[in-house]
């Protein structure tokens, strides 16, 4: 059986065993219940995770106590705070599992080693990278000028699994609604 990454790597670049095997010994395995973090707010960050099971939220809490969540992480995704992952600075956000969840995760400089050694790795997270800046891009766009039913509509549109996995308020926290508001989206 074709191990997880290699597929989800394979889905950008093709790798030999040798090379794969290499890739995978830069990374580490854990698994993390739920509620558990992975990052919180304020820490400096130096690992960056795959999902190969489970479901996270990266999300920060505002001066009013009020929670945004940023992202949703599901199966096959990649999830860090990434200002503080590239620049070691602060954390701005915290992630935490909402479910239980197994993950692989590679250091800062793990990844730098790998990219400067295996260029194929380099074009793989390059491409990547492209993909999450038009997926932020889209996520703000829709802020911006869709009405929340529109954002609820779109959401059920890209991850119809995501509300059966997700408590209904951080599904509001998500779209940027109330629960009310929320509530008659949804009938």
């Amino acid at each position: 059986m074709t191990h997880p990454l290699r597929k989800h790597i394979e889905e950008i670049i093709s790798l030999t065993d040798e090379e794969f095997d290499f890739v995978l010994s830069h990374f580490e395995q854990i698994k993390k219940r739920k509620h558990q973090y992975i990052i919180q707010e304020g820490e400096f960050v130096n690992k960056e995770y795959w999902i190969i099971n489970g479901c996270l939220k990266s999300y920060f809490v505002d001066d009013n106590g009020k929670e945004h969540i940023i992202q949703f992480g599901m199966e096959n995704w990649w999830i860090t705070d990434y200002e503080s992952f590239v620049k070691q600075v602060a954390s701005k956000t915290s992630i935490d599992c909402i479910e239980d969840s197994e993950l692989l995760y590679i250091t800062y400089e793990n990844r730098e080693r790998l990219t400067a050694e295996m260029h194929k790795m380099e074009r793989f997270w390059a491409k990547k990278s492209k993909i999450g800046r038009i997926g932020l891009q889209n996520r703000i766009l829709s802020l911006l000028q869709n009405s929340a039913k529109e954002r609820y509509n779109l959401l059920l549109e890209q991850y119809p699994t995501l509300l059966q996995r997700v408590p209904k308020k951080m599904i509001a926290a998500y779209l940027g609604v109330s629960r009310e508001t929320l509530s008659r989206l949804n009938s």
